[in-house]
């Protein structure tokens, strides 16, 4: 699952791609408890990698699916 959060006052978005088993109530259940007690919102990447954005510079969150999923480019259907 792909987590992209923009940041306040910003241009670029921060993207954290979440193991496959990741699941999502549980990932968003994270997210609204970080943004109400204006805390870090840790996440671990799908390498075991920790990311930690203070929830007060957070403007934004989108739960997508991973990249390599999407269709890039032309073509006929």
């Amino acid at each position: 699952m792909e987590v992209r959060i923009g940041i306040v006052q910003s241009m670029k978005e921060i993207e954290v791609i979440l193991p496959e088993d990741a699941k999502r109530e549980k990932v968003m259940k994270e997210i609204e408890t970080a943004l109400s007690d204006d805390a870090v919102l840790w996440l671990t990447d799908r390498k075991g990698r920790r990311v930690g954005v203070p929830a007060a510079r957070i403007a934004y969150v989108e739960l997508g699916s991973p990249s390599s999923e999407r269709i890039v480019g032309f073509g006929s259907a």
